[in-house]
């Protein structure tokens, strides 16, 4: 299984909000030159987690993106359901038994992986960017 990139880009800005906004926004050019993306294609990303009420963007002057939940409460399927939606990753080809084994247990795969990654906070790891 494979995530696109936009969702590493989209973890590790909102990995490095977490760890240093301090409620005061962060330009999208310092976002995009820490992680050796261009600008333009970082605010797609950006406005994808404000559309799914992760972050908040600030206009004018001093002004950029900042979290708009608590960082502890942040986990990495908000992220990742953020940029990829909210699909299933496997497609059955069996369009005619609805009762699939085998969708039945990537389903239920799929299932397991969203509990785990839905209880791992970003917050986390947030002390590992604070020291890098």
């Amino acid at each position: 299984m494979k995530y696109s990139k936009a969702t590493s880009y989209a973890l590790h800005t909102m990995m490095y909000l977490i760890a240093y906004t301090e409620d005061k926004p962060i330009g999208v050019q310092l976002l995009a030159e820490k992680q050796g993306v261009s600008p333009t294609y970082l605010s797609k990303i950006l406005t994808k987690l404000v559309k799914a009420g992760l972050i908040e963007s600030a206009t004018g002057a001093g002004g950029g993106y900042r979290l708009k939940r608590q960082a502890d409460e942040i986990s990495f399927l908000d992220v990742i359901h953020a940029i990829e939606g909210l699909t299933s990753l496997f497609e059955c080809v069996d369009h005619v038994d609805s009762q699939c084994q085998i969708h039945q247990v990537m389903l239920a795969a799929e299932k397991d992986m969203e509990r785990y990654l839905q209880n791992k906070k970003l917050i986390e790891l947030a002390s590992h960017v604070r020291e890098a």
